[in-house]
């Protein structure tokens, strides 16, 4: 099994140096740019989707036409036919897009293009190689900095460079891969006593997740709203068409996608904190394929967001033992959790749901996320093989534990959920 980690670290660049890196950022891009311009030809063809067909047609001219070694035109080439595969995928799938089109600041390095060190990497550049020091901090232990980047028992992979224009400092984004002998799945449990499931489910608006236990974290409404508003101002200033309202657009855009990494972060790190207080061994997700077909109002960004979440969570919860897995989102939103009653009625509302057949009530949100633990639940009790049943299987809830066969265990500190009424309160809420 494999461990992968990105870790961000500064570079001390040599100020006579800087313009080198900008210039190979720039014929990075043209590489990438050029091969997208190739291979896009919907709606009159087929889009090309063969790096080797790319590498055949572009690899020379590219070489021509730039300055860089052949491993970066072999990088932009192939980045412009991942994003082209991906643009095909939409197509197929129903949804509207276009041409890939190139203009972060980034450039992607292996082995080949660039010599990794614990404390330094050397890049290929125009102009020749870069030789940039890490800035370290002083204890750096307890840090993904310490924990990866200076660790031996990670290697350095694919890494990306990365540039911030409000600092003016370049960033390394450092892929760094550990392999394991453990085979075990993110389904085992890492405890065979018991097995706690929280489940989570994820939505566009309201809270950005709300957990078995009964916590709504996150404010999807917020980045939402911060999202239109990032969309209304990069319009206005795309009709200015000058070369000022192009860089403040890019200035926008890297200070937008900080923002919400800072919130994904943020709610990640509630998620695990919910999961380590109630014990709980696995975090169960729904599965994100086709999101956006399925959830309505979704747009790019909440996958996006989505994706992004989960693999937060994941890479924090394998570091505390905690097994993370996608289940199906089949009937999460219309199946009663508490009598099992399925029925696209019982959703009386966007936040509200009312069981038809037992007219139990709650929030239709919470009751999703009591679903979504209860199908890993069964996958895990399904995948026992002791006589005797295997280890007890239990979804976390706001009061206690719930097993598969209807039994409530109320935690020591709370009334039993019979006696409550099995919403969230406002604390827990926190808005």
């Amino acid at each position: 099994m494999e461990v992968i980690r990105t870790v961000k670290v500064k570079l001390d660049v040599p100020d006579e140096r800087c313009d080198d890196l900008h210039q190979t950022k720039d014929q990075f891009l043209h590489c990438a740019n050029t091969t997208a311009a190739w291979a896009w030809r919907h709606p009159n063809d087929y889009c090309i989707t063969s790096k080797q067909k790319a590498e055949t047609a572009l690899y020379d001219q590219l070489r021509t036409e730039t300055e860089l070694t052949a491993n970066l035109v072999q990088k932009g080439i192939r980045r412009a036919i991942e994003a082209t595969k991906s643009g095909v995928a939409r197509l197929k799938n129903g949804d509207n897009t276009s041409q890939p089109h190139f203009d972060a600041w980034s450039v992607v390095y292996d082995k080949r293009s660039a010599t990794f060190h614990r404390d330094h990497v050397s890049l290929s550049a125009v102009n020749g190689r870069v030789e940039c020091d890490y800035v370290i901090p002083d204890d750096a232990e307890g840090t993904p900095i310490g924990e990866y980047l200076l660790n031996e028992d990670y290697e350095f992979r694919t890494s990306t460079l990365q540039y911030d224009r409000p600092t003016e400092s370049f960033y390394l984004h450092a892929r760094m891969r550990r392999s394991t002998d453990d085979e075990q799945s993110t389904t085992e449990s890492p405890n065979p006593e018991h097995r706690t499931v929280l489940g989570v489910d994820l939505n566009v608006d309201g809270s950005l997740a709300v957990t078995s236990t009964g916590a709504f974290i996150g404010n999807a409404d917020e980045m939402n709203h911060r999202r239109r508003e990032f969309e209304k101002t990069r319009g206005s200033m795309q009709q200015a068409g000058t070369r000022s309202a192009h860089l403040s657009i890019q200035s926008m855009e890297d200070r937008e996608h900080r923002w919400m990494q800072d919130e994904l972060h943020c709610a990640s790190n509630q998620i695990l904190e919910e999961a380590r207080d109630h014990d709980c061994t696995h975090i169960a997700f729904e599965n994100l394929t086709d999101i956006r077909k399925r959830m309505a109002d979704a747009k790019r960004f909440h996958a996006w967001a989505f994706r992004r979440l989960v693999e937060y969570v994941e890479y924090k919860a394998e570091m505390v033992g905690i097994g993370v897995a996608q289940v199906s989102p089949a009937y999460t939103s219309q199946r009663c959790s508490s009598c099992g009653f399925t029925h696209e009625s019982n959703r009386r509302s966007k936040h509200q749901f009312v069981c038809q057949k037992c007219e139990y009530e709650l929030n239709a949100d919470y009751n999703a996320s009591k679903n979504i633990a209860r199908k890993l639940l069964k996958k895990l009790h399904s995948g026992q093989t002791s006589s005797g049943g295997g280890a007890p299987c239990q979804c976390a809830l706001t009061s206690g534990t719930l097993n598969l066969n209807g039994e409530f265990h109320a935690s020591v500190d709370s009334t039993a959920e019979g006696e409550s009424t099995d919403k969230p309160t406002t604390s827990v809420v926190g808005h």
